[in-house]
């Protein structure tokens, strides 16, 4: 029989599978969710159950549509009016991530956004994994779990025992991603420098440093259409690399991502359970986060430390 102070874990309907998961790593049962949809689309999450005095984890990442990350919002109130003690946003991708900044006049800053709405919802922690940002954990006035995927993808890493093995950005926004692989595995790293005619359309492309007799993989917080990972892989083949391999956390994979990733140089792509793939791919491998995050939520529910999980 489970402690009655145990916590409450609970899915959003786009996360079902990977919270499923991650409440059995955990050892506790789903809690049950009702959610009724009205015919013009607007839908109500209802607990089945009491979360009086407990701790309530909800997990669901917040990809598009917009209704994933509404969905979290009427959860998060609705355990905050049923008087949960904690209320913990489990979010694997955090969605809006890449509008961190005003990049250029009169736009939104629509992760700063995000998180007050999460605030005022009723969260009083957020769990998430590999930010586009780091500094999004500083929009937030309540406390962050953020998790790295590194934690999962370098044993892997290692496990393929590759020699002259190179780590690659392929961005230079992700250098200090690629550069803590690599100083964590005692290897070479090499950047690409992109310029973009428009969001999601890369433009021109360059090398920096040699991958010339290398087992190169490129490293990254999410694939969306594939256009900067593949342009990057088929470069570097080019430029005589021995092997290509991508790895990344979120696999949006939109548009023509799939097409691009079967016609690219890359061996293999490697990514998390984040976001669920809507079709198989043979080049695609999933590995799941779902014991990563079942450790964390019990370190935080027992209150305990959780800086082991920071390979690098």
């Amino acid at each position: 029989m489970q402690n009655e102070l145990s916590p409450k874990v609970f899915a959003c309907s786009q996360s079902e599978v990977l919270a499923k998961n991650i409440a059995s790593k955990y050892g506790v049962e789903m809690g049950k969710v009702n959610l009724q949809k009205f015919s013009d689309g607007e839908f109500q999450p209802a607990f089945e159950e009491s979360v009086r005095g407990r701790r309530v984890f909800i997990i669901g990442s917040t990809f598009p549509p917009s209704d994933n990350l509404m969905e979290m919002l009427l959860m998060l109130d609705a355990a905050k009016r049923a008087s949960a003690r904690h209320v913990t946003a489990v979010m694997p991708y955090f969605g809006w991530a890449r509008q961190d900044r005003k990049d250029k006049p009169r736009v939104a800053i629509g992760a700063k956004m995000v998180a007050n709405l999460l605030q005022s919802a009723g969260a009083t922690r957020i769990m998430t994994m590999d930010l586009h940002a780091d500094q999004i954990q500083g929009f937030f006035e309540k406390p962050v779990d953020h998790l790295y995927a590194s934690t999962i993808f370098v044993p892997y890493i290692q496990s393929l025992n590759l020699e002259n093995l190179v780590i690659a950005s392929p961005d230079m926004g992700g250098s200090k991603r690629a550069h803590a692989y690599s100083k964590f595995l005692n290897c070479d790293m090499v950047i690409c420098y992109k310029q973009r005619e428009k969001a999601n359309e890369v433009g021109d492309m360059e090398l920096i440093g040699n991958v010339e007799g290398k087992h190169v993989v490129l490293v990254d917080d999410m694939i969306d259409t594939a256009g900067t990972i593949t342009k990057a892989a088929d470069m570097m083949m080019q430029k005589g690399a021995k092997s290509v391999r991508a790895m990344a956390t979120h696999p949006i994979l939109s548009g023509k991502a799939h097409e691009r990733i079967n016609e690219s140089a890359l061996l293999e792509v490697l990514v998390t359970d984040t976001i669920p793939l809507k079709v198989a791919n043979d080049k695609i491998k999933v590995v799941s986060c779902a014991p990563l995050f079942a450790q964390i939520m019990h370190n935080v529910q027992s209150n305990e430390s959780t800086s082991w999980q920071f390979l690098m």
